[in-house]
């Protein structure tokens, strides 16, 4: 990759042939104040143990997905405006993904998903520490249709698409350093103009979902709308139900 060469924005670019986990990488690395500044960044194109939500584990075939993680120092100190960082990887992913597959309909998935054509191409983790947050991200470039794990899965291979890592890794970090600096100055979402962006790009919203809850309650609803605190709102029984973690499945009309 060209890409330490491309940005002024990133103060430590790590390339690794292979790693068990990116995020899990940089966790360890959070305590080295030093050496790991601010938006440092480690990118892999073989991850061997990679983890999504839930603890699931997210596994691909060694070159056929990009997995890269950022360490976030310069926060937001209002918890709330902390919950928007996986909102701000998503948006800022999805126009890294969208500048490179022109025609095609790229947009999130709350609260963690990027789709192309309502399939799955990237997935992403935030975890805290005790002073920094890493946040990490998996795009599915060279998987084949054969390699996808789900059908709802896509890539660039399986579109049919080439794929410029250095150009994404590029949009995708100075979109997120941007939109995590206002978020930053502001301390709020609808304030910082993030609140808007996400909501344009939530595919989400109007759409019957299903929602898994942590604790095994099931909500079945319309998504209306994201609140200031970044939570799903889901209008079910005539109530609105605000969602502040859970799995989502967007439910498609039969023979749609």
């Amino acid at each position: 990759m060209r890409f330490p060469q491309s940005s002024a924005i990133v103060p430590r670019f790590v390339q690794v042939d292979h790693t068990g986990s990116t995020n899990a990488d940089l966790r360890a690395h959070a305590a080295e104040v030093e050496g790991w500044p601010h938006l440092a960044t480690l990118v892999t194109r073989d991850q061997r143990a990679g983890r999504g939500r839930l603890d699931r584990t997210w596994v691909a075939p060694a070159g056929s997905a990009l997995a890269v993680s950022v360490l976030l120092r310069t926060l937001p100190a209002e918890p709330t405006a902390r919950g928007w960082i996986p909102l701000a990887a998503g948006a800022a992913m999805v126009k890294a993904i969208g500048a490179q597959l022109p025609g095609h309909d790229v947009s999130m998935k709350w609260p963690n998903d990027v789709l192309v054509d309502a399939h799955k191409i990237c997935g992403i983790l935030a975890e805290a520490t005790a002073d920094a947050v890493v946040v990490g991200a998996g795009v599915n470039t060279e998987m084949t249709r054969e390699q996808l794990p789900l059908p709802t899965a896509t890539s660039f291979a399986a579109l049919g698409a080439a794929v410029d890592e250095d150009l994404l890794l590029s949009v995708y970090l100075e979109t997120l350093d941007r939109h995590l600096a206002a978020l930053t100055a502001s301390e709020d979402a609808v304030a910082s103009g993030l609140h808007g962006v996400v909501s344009a790009l939530c595919a989400t919203i109007g759409q019957a979902v299903r929602v898994s809850m942590p604790a095994g309650a099931v909500l079945e609803g319309v998504a209306s709308s994201i609140d200031a605190e970044g939570r799903l709102l889901v209008v079910s029984d005539g109530r609105e139900h605000a969602v502040s973690a859970g799995d989502v499945v967007h439910v498609r009309p039969a023979g749609s």
